[in-house]
């Protein structure tokens, strides 16, 4: 949002420059992201939190400066001449009380359409707004200046003349402002004539009804629409414009007259015309803003710092709030206005046993009907806080009674960070939102749904930390990155049934570029599947993994054939290897990408590996080397799975040396060359022994197929 402080200063008086303004602001919570000039002017580019649609426009901004500097905000009151009397009211009919708590309307005739002043058209740039007409504009700058939308319909061209607030009807189309036909669905609410839908209530204006050159009469609208209505429907068709932007986060139930009638003021200064008729304002409920109980004791013990009561009260007054003093209780005060005072606290949500009443300095504060953010005593005091300024408060540590409680898994954590950054890896945080297709593209799990997304590609929790990984990675390499290397440590979330939902950790470890950099003595060596697993084997080595195993089985988003997966037990504990070329080419990443998982919930299973001493045996060692000749289907995991079954106590080693292919190889075989290494710590090994060894060896080995060539 852009706010012009010389606008601002229409409604309070400034004593500041710009720059001193816009610290202020952002020190209150206002925050100014930039200051810039445009045309001569200073410009405020702002960004103002969703739960603020107060502030999104001049007015509310100007409201924040009256309580950040203790000055009078000026009202806004439109100047309009007396209405001719209509003929005929033009009636108002809300049928839907759920999508729409309030209706106000009022009719200007005998208008001439024409381009705006230069007054207006320079305020309107500021959001770079170029100006329709003077009767559309109106209500632009209304909304730039007050945050309410409204709306202008030719009202010459509502069939019957009335206004009728309803859902839409099966088969019901509208074209819109923007020249697209909308198909309506039952659930959306529109805005009406005697025989059609005229707009999307607040979102856009229909076409067949929008202000024209020949426009002679007009219809003022400033409604109160349901935050969930607008929002529902603007998600389902696509859209978002500054209507829909204000009334999906709640607009100011309390504003449709004030902004009705200032649309009126400009369009009878830009474009002339006869008012007619009083406003007619159709309410069908109320926005309820129940009063808060403020204790002047909860201001210290949050806050820490004591701020006059008188300060307090000043503050809440600028904001708009009414502060009162509670009547009727004086100190010397009976049991029956004690019980009186802790009903009436109850109602507010405040227990009696966490409070003492404080006559003098307690508040019973209104909240006023644009503040829709302020429900509980906490957010007054954070109101209170953030115009006080946090500057003031002193730099201090807040107190503490309790012990510190190490979370269960907190040193197998500490550990696995600490590995992964002694290899080189820096660890990165990715959001927890991803887009659909990145949820079923990277797991097998139900993805979880957000009930309220910030936008179509963060409609769910993740499933997976890949996709995280690769945007970041790809960030790195759109900015002249080669080399990367990030791991994150976090929680992705499934739903393995409607309504529930399931959180696991995990941590993903991302790495692409070269493993060993070039020099003067060396080529560079480019990072590869193998640098992958001799890291995830370190990973792993700090447990208790007696039983691990690797094997080929990983997801379809890795390139086969080159990566693994890694079990202990028999569980899956990792997959890792190459990212597959047709998911890193739809990224656009033209490197290779190597990518592991680990599943943490269960590697957490294992305890810590407690380093134990042992001491080197004094016997020699005796290697048995035997080549073998196997079909491609048969893995050295299970040959070693095979050796191991033997429980040969003095077996200390059992790996492979070389594989061979082609030549006098016949196809799909290939020799291997294994290496069994024997050892004993209490005496030198006989020969006949190492023998017998062996020989289980080889018929395990054959079992599995294979067919000796050598020993």
């Amino acid at each position: 949002m852009r706010v012009s402080p010389n606008w601002l200063r229409e409604f309070v008086d400034l004593q500041v420059d710009d720059r001193q303004l816009a610290e202020d602001l952002t020190l209150a919570g206002v925050a100014v992201e930039s200051v810039r000039q445009q045309d001569g002017e200073t410009i405020f580019e702002m960004e103002i939190t969703t739960n603020r649609p107060d502030a999104m426009n001049h007015y509310g901004v100007a409201r924040e400066c009256s309580g950040i500097y203790d000055v009078a905000l000026k009202p806004i009151k439109p100047k309009l001449p007396k209405a001719r009397p209509a003929a005929t009211p033009v009636p108002i009919e809300i049928q839907d009380s759920k999508g729409c708590l309030r209706y106000t309307a009022r009719v200007i005739r005998n208008v001439k359409i024409a381009l705006s002043p230069a007054r207006l058209l320079a305020r309107l740039k500021i959001e770079d707004h170029g100006g329709v007409s003077n009767a559309v504009d109106a209500s632009n700058y209304t909304l730039m200046e007050m945050g309410h939308p409204t709306h202008a319909f030719d009202l010459d061209k509502l069939e019957g003349g009335k206004i009728i607030v309803r859902r839409a009807r099966a088969g019901e189309t509208l074209k819109t402002l923007d020249g697209v036909d909308r198909k309506l669905a039952p659930e959306d609410l529109i805005i009406a004539d005697a025989a059609k839908p005229v707009a999307l209530a607040g979102i856009m204006g229909g076409l067949d009804s929008a202000i024209s050159a020949g426009t002679n009469n007009i219809l003022i609208e400033s409604a109160w629409f349901d935050p969930g209505t607008v929002r529902k429907t603007a998600r389902r068709l696509g859209m978002h414009t500054d209507a829909s932007h204000i009334f999906e986060r709640g607009a100011d139930w309390g504003a449709t007259p004030l902004a009705c009638d200032r649309v009126a003021e400009l369009v009878l200064e830009t474009a002339g015309g006869e008012l007619e008729g009083e406003p007619v304002d159709a309410i069908a409920g109320h926005v309820v803003r129940h009063a808060v109980f403020l204790r002047r004791s909860e201001i210290l013990r949050i806050l820490g710092h004591d701020i006059a009561h008188a300060q307090v009260k000043r503050i809440l007054t600028r904001l708009g709030f009414k502060p009162e003093k509670l009547q009727g209780f004086s100190v010397n005060r009976s049991p029956e206005e004690l019980e009186a005072l802790k009903e009436k606290a109850r109602q507010m949500g405040i227990k009696p046993l966490d409070w003492k009443i404080d006559p003098e300095h307690d508040l019973c504060v209104e909240l006023p009907t644009w503040r829709l953010d302020i429900e509980r005593e906490i957010d007054l005091i954070e109101e209170i806080a953030r115009i006080y300024g946090y500057n003031k408060f002193a730099d201090t540590l807040p107190s503490f009674s309790g012990g510190v409680v190490e979370l269960p898994d907190a040193d197998k954590e500490t550990k696995l960070r600490t590995e992964l950054l002694a290899m080189g890896f820096n660890e990165a945080i990715s959001p927890s939102f991803i887009s659909p297709a990145d949820a079923q593209a990277f797991s097998t799990s139900v993805p979880v749904p957000l009930a309220n997304p910030l936008s179509e590609e963060q409609s769910m929790m993740r499933t997976s930390l890949v996709s995280g990984m690769m945007a970041m990675l790809a960030w790195n390499l759109n900015r002249g990155a080669t080399g990367v290397r990030l791991f994150e440590m976090g929680h992705v979330f499934s739903a393995p049934q409607e309504e529930e939902s399931e959180e696991h950790q995990m941590i993903c470890i991302g790495a692409t570029g070269n493993s060993v950099p070039a020099s003067v003595h060396t080529a560079p060596r480019p990072f590869s599947f193998f640098d992958l697993k001799g890291d995830i084997e370190t990973l792993l080595e700090s447990f208790e993994a007696s039983n691990l195993c690797f094997d080929a089985h990983t997801a379809t988003y890795y390139h086969p054939g080159r990566s693994a997966r890694a079990l202990v037990n028999g569980q899956t504990v990792a997959q890792f290897g190459q990212l597959h070329p047709d998911v890193a080419t739809a990224r656009k990443i033209k490197q290779e990408i190597y990518i592991a998982e680990i599943y943490l919930d269960r590697l957490f299973r294992l305890p810590l590996r407690t380093p134990r001493y042992q001491p080197l045996s004094k016997f020699p060692a005796v290697d048995r080397d035997f080549s073998f000749l196997f079909d491609d289907s048969v893995k050295f995991e299970q040959m070693r799975s095979a050796v191991i079954e033997l429980n040969i106590a003095e077996l200390q080693k059992f790996e492979p040396v070389e594989t061979f292919r082609g030549g006098s190889i016949p196809a799909g075989k290939y020799s291997m060359l294994l290496r069994a290494g024997f050892q004993s710590t209490e005496r030198t090994l006989r020969d006949d022994e190492v023998a017998a060894w062996s020989a289980q060896i080889i018929k395990a080995l054959e079992e599995l197929g294979g067919t000796l060539r050598s020993q």
